[in-house]
């Protein structure tokens, strides 16, 4: 052992404690206000194992990562914020040797790769399986609702169950570099749902303007955050895309398209999931107070736009029912009362509404002012989507498309009503025996449900396919492709 120890040369050898020594200094001096950079320094603070050094030095793990952060720029981003140069640098500096004079230590050299193999690992591997961008802080920080000298309160805009890495991911990621799996766990992190591979097919295309790039980087980003909502495993499920101004109903045999309208600029649709439980026919319209507020309020008197509107209001805490003559001023201005408008013709919901679970009182229904679906921009409503072919949804919904129910949902859909057929709130006074008016009231239905209950999607999708699978563009209707881009771009330039 004395005659192979002669053999030895002390500038390629490792010391651990000099190792600890570079570390620290690294942890020191990096100012870096990402996530991950903070979980890199806080493990070698800890003086946490070494991850990618043993006694050997480096073993295949590191061309590993460094073969898949190299294969960021397919997707649009920068290998420089994966630290791509500086470790393909060093690596080939340890594979020949070049440790010899100028200052050059080894230890700094495995200290430097070390730090930079983890944080690249853990920055692509939270922004793969999270996204780069956390669409909750950007887009509820987006739409001023309020604001004072001392506070800002926002319109609450996305509201989809979107995971973000916690202290539990990134240790996982960590035991995946110490157990040696990152063959098997870096492949699995990126999107594979047909959306994603269209878009980045499209990236690789020729002749990508910088507009388009960033549309594309843009709806890459979204297909991230969605990872848990892979729609091409569901059997069935309807998804709106407010920048197209459409809505998809699919199932495994068709897809049914229409237009819809949803909310404007100021009074934006929220981004939300959820699923469709209940279809309600010729449905009651509870105004908003939003829209008690500013509209219905100045008709205080005006006894003539409340039978036109066919509304009337109601004391919430007796349900006693206000006709339009005895509607004052002060009952519109105070939250003892609420507005409601008859359900049947002319209503604002139309003949029907399809109900689910969301925290913004939206749903999807349908409309007596059917001109705008003619219109490129269908911004129109308070926030709820209108749909242009609501029956048509309806059947689709309809898990058994029983011929009886179709026909007694497209009776109590176009049948002209009188309001005593209509499903009221139990509080008209009106005990007028039914006349002969020619209904054939067996065939009246007030409520469907949907069972199994039916996924809908409320989406922002700046490119998405058409009915032929080829990308189509949409404009950015509410501007979020802008903010998105805004915080995206620290990854991508």
């Amino acid at each position: 052992m004395e005659a192979f120890s002669a053999l030895s040369e002390p500038q390629y050898a490792l010391n651990s404690h000099q190792i600890r020594h570079y570390l620290e200094k690294l942890v020191r001096e990096d100012e870096d206000s990402l996530v991950a950079s903070s979980r890199v320094r806080g493990y070698y603070r800890a003086a946490r194992p070494f991850l990618w050094i043993d006694r050997h030095g480096l073993d295949a793990r590191a061309d590993t990562m460094l073969s898949y952060i190299a294969s960021v720029g397919s997707m649009g981003l920068s290998t420089d914020v994966f630290c791509y140069s500086q470790i393909k640098r060093d690596l080939k500096r340890v594979r020949e040797l070049d440790v010899d004079g100028d200052g050059k230590d080894i230890n700094k050299l495995f200290a430097r790769l070390e730090y930079n193999l983890t944080k690249a690992c853990l920055r692509y591997a939270s922004g793969m399986n999270f996204g780069f961008v956390n669409p909750d802080k950007v887009l509820n920080e987006f739409d001023v609702r309020e604001a004072d000298s001392l506070h800002v309160v926002y319109h609450r805009l996305y509201d989809v169950k979107t995971s973000r890495p916690n202290s539990q991911f990134y240790e996982a990621v960590l035991s995946k570099v110490a157990h040696d799996s990152l063959a098997i766990y870096l492949p699995a992190l990126e999107p594979s749902d047909k959306l994603y591979r269209k878009l980045k097919q499209r990236l690789a295309g020729a002749n990508v303007s910088h507009g388009m790039r960033v549309k594309i980087l843009c709806n890459m980003e979204r297909q991230r955050w969605q990872q848990a909502i892979v729609t091409d495993r569901l059997k069935k499920y309807v998804l709106v895309n407010i920048p197209a101004f459409k809505l998809y109903a699919v199932c495994p045999d068709s897809t049914l398209e229409m237009r819809i309208g949803c909310g404007t600029v100021k009074t934006k649709t929220p981004l939300l999931n959820s699923e469709i439980k209940r279809m309600d026919i010729n449905p009651q319209w509870i105004v908003p107070r939003s829209i008690i507020e500013k509209e219905v309020a100045r008709h205080a008197g005006n006894v003539s736009y409340f039978e036109r509107q066919r509304m009337f209001v109601r004391h919430l805490r007796s349900g006693k029912k206000i006709q339009p003559q005895h509607i004052t001023w002060g009952m519109l201005h105070s939250k003892d009362y609420t507005v409601v408008q008859e359900g049947g013709e002319g209503n604002s919901l139309g003949r029907i509404i399809f109900r689910f679970d969301n925290n913004f009182s939206v749903f999807l229904h349908d409309t007596s002012s059917k001109a705008f679906f003619s219109r490129d921009n269908r911004g129109v409503s308070h926030g709820c989507v209108r749909v242009e072919r609501p029956l048509e949804l309806a059947i689709f919904l309809l898990d058994d498309k029983d011929e009886d129910t179709i026909e007694k949902l497209r009776y109590s859909m176009t049948v002209r009503l009188s309001q005593k057929h209509i499903a009221n709130d139990g509080n008209d006074d009106d005990e007028d025996e039914e006349e002969d008016d020619g209904i054939d009231r067996s065939k009246l239905i007030s409520t469907l449900d949907v069972g199994p209950h039916v996924p809908i999607f409320i989406t922002y999708y700046t490119l998405y396919p058409n009915a032929e699978g080829e990308l189509r563009e949409y404009p950015d209707v509410y501007g979020y492709d802008r903010v998105v881009y805004q915080n995206l771009k620290h990854y991508v330039e």
